[in-house]
């Protein structure tokens, strides 16, 4: 699986919510700075071309769905995160959550429980 740009990341979103859509309904979904339909259109060929988006043809008019689930995209994206930036380590990841006040730690009780139901 190729790596997604951040604006071809803002698409998938966007497909992954309304399952299928034609670029029209893919543009009315874009919040901030909308691209022109035709670099829209090509941004989303492309994530064809990457294996993420397939598409039925009507005549000329092509709607587009993910082929990629948003579970398996997150997986590989926290997979590659945990890589890059957390030395392959989720206590690193965790510790990281934890120093900058972005978990508490009723939550990280609640994740032991998690884990030790698993075990």
């Amino acid at each position: 699986m190729q790596k997604l740009t951040n604006k071809e990341e803002e698409i998938m979103q966007i497909l992954w919510k309304l399952k299928k859509a034609f670029v029209k309904e893919v543009m009315a979904e874009i919040t901030e700075e909308t691209p022109h339909y035709n670099t829209l259109s090509t941004i989303i060929r492309n994530l064809e071309d990457k294996g993420y988006v397939g598409h039925n043809a009507f005549g000329n008019t092509h709607q587009y769905y993910p082929i990629v689930t948003i579970e398996d995209y997150r997986k590989r994206f926290m997979k590659n995160a945990i890589e890059n930036y957390f030395n392959s380590s989720y206590k690193n990841l965790v510790s990281f959550f934890a120093e900058e006040e972005k978990i508490s730690a009723k939550e990280l009780r609640e994740i032991l429980e998690i884990i030790e139901k698993k075990e």
